[in-house]
């Protein structure tokens, strides 16, 4: 297994293998966001009028959302938030809780609220790529397609992190340049669109524009992978998924600014996106096919990054136990990659009955967005702590935590409009999820608190007697208990009844184990203190 320097370590494979696994998410946005930003300016059933402010504020609002929100945040900040190299939410309350036990509560909203996106963002990301074959067949019924690839995709993950993302690292680096140019050959048709990244137009459109606040619920979408990406700090080691980033972020918003030039040259009319996808009007005609399937392996990647995040997710939460002992497989050499087969399946029926309940991405996009935003929170609270640990001076901290609070709060509030248009299933989702964690915490502790301790010191005698006593029939040579005493100097009172009761159970050597769970993940040692009379 390999150590955790190794995984910190910066090579060309592990920058690959973060292209395949981590940036899907936040890489296919694209596809959707611009067309629900437009779409946003709907009034009934007509179909929204294209105009500049609404376009250059929107182009500005996603360059600042990915540069203050996924950027400073996350690649900056919270990815130093590493527990031994491992990443998500539940990592970082490892890190923290011991500065207040009310820090289990956003630390459990947050994860639960991250697996419940990941039963929406694989649907959304496959429905929004092969509806784009709907301008080339009129009609096509989508829904059996994105099932079976969803299927396919689930069925692959036994292989492996490191298997994954060696196929689908050269997959999204394509996906990305492709971006990019395409991007770039609308860019020079109209120079003056780089003035869109001045902050100056997000200003005006939040300000101004009455659907504001819908806007920003469509803009969120843009930055929705970067919890994920924190989760999957553990399989790809955080200088690796820093440098890729700034390549991922270059191609993001260069095609959001082609796309945005392509809006322009439509300004004044109304367009249905629903057949003009801003996306796939920048590809020649004669591309489009290969585009489409370009589009459709990058959304089936995008998949991968929640996926991946959940199994790590999961995996912290039993360590931490917050979730119920479930079998974990290791298919890889590789640290920190991991594989949970109760929860890949779970997934899988989540994602096929959210494909069948909406049927369209349109629909999706109503629902999505609305819990991460929910885990975002979360995470700002949690690292706001982290800072506080760092002893990092206060009016830092304040900073950090008053201007994130500001934002996430905005895009929360843009969001709540979804609740009523689908959101209600992933909240739904999330609250069976806390429901099962918050039980599962609260039965344990209610459990120890009845378990009754005794001194083992007051029954030495007693048992090595017992070893030594020939008319009893020897019960084994070795016998070995499991004890969740806290301290050496005691035991549970039933172990002793087992031992001594009814049918006395004579062995040479009496073993009392205590597995201690740390905060260190890949953490193993053992002492072994011996007691006799």
């Amino acid at each position: 297994m390999s150590n955790h320097k190794d995984l910190q370590r910066l090579t060309a494979a592990g920058l690959l293998i973060s292209l395949g696994i981590i940036y899907g998410d936040i890489g296919t946005s694209p596809l959707y966001v611009f067309k629900a930003i437009v779409d946003s300016q709907r009034v009934g059933h007509a179909l929204p009028i294209i105009t500049e402010s609404v376009i250059l504020g929107g182009v500005s609002c996603i360059f600042w959302t990915l540069t203050l929100q996924t950027t400073l945040k996350y690649v900056v900040i919270t990815l130093r938030a590493d527990n031994k190299g491992e990443g998500g939410i539940f990592s970082l309350f490892s890190l923290v809780r011991r500065r207040a036990k009310w820090l289990i509560v956003p630390a459990v909203i947050g994860g639960c609220a991250l697996l419940a996106d990941g039963i929406i963002t694989p649907p959304i990301s496959v429905s929004s790529a092969i509806e784009g074959l709907e301008a080339k067949i009129p009609h096509l019924h989508t829904v059996p397609i994105v099932i079976v690839i969803l299927t396919v995709l689930f069925i692959i993950q036994k292989f492996g992190t490191s298997l994954v993302g060696k196929a689908f690292g050269p997959m999204m680096f394509i996906w990305f340049t492709m971006m990019g140019v395409l991007g770039v050959v609308f860019i020079v048709q109209m120079p003056m669109i780089i003035k869109a990244l001045n902050p100056y137009y997000a200003y005006v459109i939040l300000t101004t524009n009455p659907s504001a606040f819908v806007i920003l619920g469509a803009v969120f979408l843009c930055t929705t992978g970067a919890e994920a990406l924190y989760s999957d700090l553990g399989h790809c080691g955080r200088k690796n998924i820093q440098i890729s980033w700034i390549y991922v972020k270059t191609s993001l918003v260069i095609n959001y600014l082609g796309q945005a030039v392509w809006l322009l040259q439509h300004k004044g009319q109304a367009i249905d996106l629903n057949l003009h996808n801003p996306f796939y009007e920048l590809m020649p005609s004669w591309f489009l096919l290969y585009g489409i399937g370009i589009a459709t392996v990058a959304t089936i990647i995008a998949s991968q990054a929640l996926i991946s995040g959940s199994f790590t997710l999961i995996a912290e939460a039993v360590r931490l136990n917050l979730w119920p002992k479930v079998r974990i497989n290791y298919p890889s050499i590789q640290k920190g990659q991991l594989y949970v087969p109760s929860v890949n399946w779970l997934l899988w029926a989540g994602c096929v009955g959210v494909v069948l309940l909406f049927e369209h991405s349109d629909r999706m996009e109503a629902a999505y967005g609305l819990s991460i935003t929910v885990a975002m929170l979360m995470t700002t609270i949690l690292v706001s702590n982290f800072l506080r640990r760092k002893k990092l001076p206060s009016y830092i901290i304040y900073i950090f935590l008053a201007v994130y609070l500001v934002i996430e709060g905005s895009f929360l509030a843009g969001n709540l409009f979804k609740f009523v248009h689908g959101g209600w299933f992933t909240l739904s989702v999330g609250l069976v999820l806390f429901f099962i964690m918050w039980t599962w915490h609260t039965a344990r502790k209610i459990r120890n608190r009845y378990v009754k301790f005794i001194n083992i010191e007051d029954y030495y005698s007693i048992l090595k007697e017992l070893s030594e006593d020939e008319t009893v029939p020897k019960y084994a040579s070795q016998l070995v208990y499991l004890t969740s005493a806290n301290f050496d100097s005691e035991i549970e009172s039933k172990i002793i009844y087992s031992i001594l009761q009814k049918q006395p159970k004579r062995a040479d050597v009496y073993w009392l184990v205590h597995v201690d769970v740390v905060d260190e993940p890949y953490k193993k040692e053992y002492e072994v203190q011996f007691f006799s009379a």
